[in-house]
């Protein structure tokens, strides 16, 4: 179990290597061979062209202002100057919600921080509860006094926590129902002020039926003409691309490869750049290089345009699914929101996300699949989750090596030395348990891609979730019961069952000490490790060094990242939930969480200014599931905590903790009736019908269709680039239409609107 010594002792190391870390970035940054790495989002947006330094050779590479090292630290302040409607400009809505999570966890803690030392603290510490069981074999520390196991059973003194539980809940909920009533407006307002965008007036159509007369296109347009007559304006059809994705990345490859050869040429004249065909290069036939690329990129781009032209002239690549786009917002919303057939498994429409945001993969998925496919995943993750105990209950063992020495004695002289037991105990099951956690995300993001999910803000919702429940599986109820049962393992083996729960309840929080050397790796160190971003600037300078040959190479080379909201928001939830747990039972954890709170926010703030480069906007969906985790969290603590009580035989006042999880959970269906709703549905009249009319005022000649037209196309067809037939399509469909809708099933034909893929002469 860790001592006073032992926190100290990993306190002290996370604290160096977090100041290492934000020195070597204060340094790193400013030096011009790195800029690209600490400022690549400038670059991606074309404001910034060339480092900071101009000068001969040296300055290119190094910082020779020695005026600028004295300032280092300005990051911090600069960080946090940018305000709020500018930063949503700069970066997006998702980044500025994000950031306010950091913002709401200072919120929320710190009140309770200074409650919590004031009052707590000193009621805990004043007491002789955990002298009293030293004849039980209990292991315990003096850290562990500042907690709820040093009352004795049966005390009056247990009143302070349950008011203090009282406290913490109504102060949590007044932060969040704040939160949720601005973040919800910030949303409404981003979407009424935004921009025309194509998601605005598309719907995204998946499992549409097959049938033996019309074809997929010819169907989707025939439905929606039929049924939705005023506001149906285009579709875009769905294809199978991935022989042209192959032929596309081939093309690239190959165009880098000639870029080189020709700037090998133009700084030698004399020499024409020669290559050799065989083995990686380095035997058989030389050839002229310049000549050989060219022929090859001349040769895929015809392929690729023949493969572009199978694609939109034929139908076997085409799924059941397509980007259907209206005339109006208002006409996108009644679609997407609507049940559209009476086989609710046909049909079936939602909201279009971004073009970017689009994962092609998982379109053509039918809804049949779709439930197999995430009954697979429910079963491989709850396999997943049971297995992931066995590291978890090596982490806890490292962290309770006094019950380890007490059950196998034998152990003793290895593990008894000061400074190692120190390390063992204070810093290696944090680490250890970083470790462990740190391929489960991108495992967890290939199930969601299984699941079938068709965005990748879903996909990434979707694997935070499951992030979410694994931590508070594994990390939190696996780390507690593994450890209470290493930490007490003598005791368990030498007393009767009757006083095993006694002595859960006295142990559990007694666990304080091993989520606070977590907090300090991850929450501390690792966010230090984030901003030092030491990854992406060896990986950049290995390629500028041996594969960069053009300057779009070295564009390329640079990789600003995103947020991660799949890995960064389960991590913050599991802070939320450690300290809405420990603020009445170990008070002594709240400033380390503070403290990650507080660094957190403005490194983030800064990457989010000068490096993430989000892959979408998803205008905040995502807060919802952060304010159902948060109000999980709270609902945890008040069990938790009834159960510790119940165990300490405080019989009057356990009662009355009841009333907090129902409070609690009735707060959260009032929350969730009030404003989820703006980040699940378009209000029809208030928004969607205000923007039309306003944009049909300011720009009548708008042409919505052209705007539409390659909006949702595969990222491997251009944008703007079309064939002759799609061209001949849209002057049809501008055209205007005869009263009677013509189509290869006869009973379709009394229906009162064109198809502009039917024959007269089908009939």
């Amino acid at each position: 179990m860790a001592t006073i010594n032992d926190i100290g002792v990993a306190a002290a190391i996370n604290i160096v290597t977090a100041f290492a870390f934000l020195l070597a970035f204060a340094i790193f940054r400013i030096q011009p061979v790195n800029d690209r790495v600490y400022f690549p989002k400038w670059y991606l947006k074309g404001l910034r062209s060339s480092s900071i330094q101009t000068g001969g050779f040296g300055s290119k590479f190094i910082n020779l202002d020695f005026r600028s090292y004295i300032r280092f630290l300005n990051w911090m302040p600069e960080a946090l100057k940018m305000p709020e409607p500018e930063l949503v400009d700069h970066a997006g809505l998702d980044s500025v919600v994000y950031l306010r999570i950091y913002l709401l966890g200072l919120k929320i803690f710190f009140p309770i921080a200074c409650v919590a030392f004031t009052t707590m603290v000193p009621v805990n510490w004043t007491n002789k509860g955990l002298d009293r069981l030293r004849h039980s074999n209990i292991s315990f520390s003096d850290i562990d006094k500042l907690s709820l196991s040093n009352i004795p059973n049966g005390s009056p003194r247990f009143w302070m926590h349950l008011c203090a539980a009282y406290a913490i809940t109504f102060w949590t909920c007044f932060i969040l129902k704040r939160e949720y009533q601005n973040i919800a407006l910030m949303r409404l307002q981003f979407l009424a002020n935004d921009q025309r965008r194509p998601n605005q007036f598309t719907v995204l159509v998946r499992n549409i039926p097959t049938d033996p007369h019309e074809s997929i296109c010819e169907l989707v347009e025939h439905f929606f003409k039929v049924n939705h007559p005023d506001h149906y304006l285009t579709f875009q059809a769905v294809h199978d691309a991935t022989k042209l994705s192959e032929l596309v990345l081939t093309r690239k490859q190959m165009q880098n490869l000639l870029d080189y050869n020709i700037n090998k040429h133009m700084r030698n004249l004399n020499n024409r750049p020669v290559i050799k065909m065989g083995f990686l290069g380095c035997f058989g036939e030389e050839v002229d290089g310049i000549k050989y690329y060219t022929s090859a990129v001349e040769g895929l781009t015809r392929e690729i345009s023949e493969e572009k032209q199978r694609l939109r002239t034929g139908t076997k690549s085409i799924v059941p699914a397509a980007f259907v786009s209206f005339k109006s917002r208002w006409g996108a919303a009644v679609c997407a929101q609507t049940q559209q057939t009476r086989n609710p498994t046909e049909w079936l429409t939602e909201w279009a996300a971004e073009p970017r945001d689009i994962y092609y993969d998982n379109l053509a998925l039918p809804y049949v699949d779709l439930k197999i496919r995430r009954l697979i995943v429910g079963v491989a993750y709850f396999f997943l989750t049971f297995f992931f105990m066995i590291p978890i209950a090596f982490v806890q063992s490292l962290a309770n090596i006094e019950g380890i020495e007490k059950a196998f004695p034998f152990l003793k002289p290895l593990i008894e030395v000061k400074l190692l037991k120190s390390i063992i105990q204070g810093f290696l099951p944090g680490i250890a348990l970083k470790i462990f956690l740190l391929f489960l995300p991108r495992i967890l993001m290939e199930m969601s891609k299984f699941e079938g999910f068709v965005s990748t803000s879903s996909l990434e919702r979707r694997a935070a979730s499951r992030f979410y429940m694994f931590q508070f599986i594994n990390v939190f109820l696996g780390s507690i019961v593994t450890g209470t049962a290493f930490q007490q393992l003598n005791s368990f083996l030498n007393q009767s069952a009757n006083d095993i729960p006694k002595t859960i309840g006295v142990s559990i929080p007694m666990k304080a000490t091993f989520f606070i050397t977590y907090i300090m790796v991850d929450g501390w160190a690792g966010v230090a490790g984030e901003i030092l971003r030491l990854k992406p600037l060896i990986i950049y300078h290995l390629k500028n060094s041996f594969l960069v040959r053009t300057e779009k190479d070295r564009e390329e080379a640079t990789d600003p990242g995103t947020i991660g909201f799949n890995t960064g928001e389960p991590q913050i939830q599991l802070y939320f939930l450690l300290g809405l747990v420990y603020a009445t039972v170990s008070p002594i954890l709240l400033p380390f969480i503070l403290v990650f709170f507080g660094l957190a926010y403005v490194v983030y703030r800064h990457q989010v200014i000068n490096v993430y480069n989000q892959k979408y906007e998803s205008a905040g969906k995502f807060w919802p599931d952060v304010h159902r985790r948060v109000v999980t969290a709270l609902i945890v603590s008040q069990l938790l905590l009834m159960g510790l009580l119940s165990t300490k035989h405080a019989s009057k006042s356990t009662p009355l903790l009841l009333v907090l999880p129902l409070l609690t959970i009735g707060f959260h269906i009032h929350c969730k009736c009030r404003y989820q709703p703006a980040f699940v549905t378009y209000p029809l009249q208030q928004e969607a019908m205000i923007k039309d009319t306003l944009e049909r005022t300011r720009e009548p000649n708008l042409n919505l269709r052209a705007f539409l037209r390659d909006a949702y196309a595969h990222p491997e067809f251009r944008v703007g680039e079309s064939s002759d037939q799609e061209m001949d399509l849209e002057k049809a469909r501008s055209d205007k239409s005869p009263d009677l809708v013509a189509t290869k099933r006869g009973s379709w034909r009394n229906t009162s609107l064109p198809s502009k893929h039917s024959y007269t002469n089908s009939f």
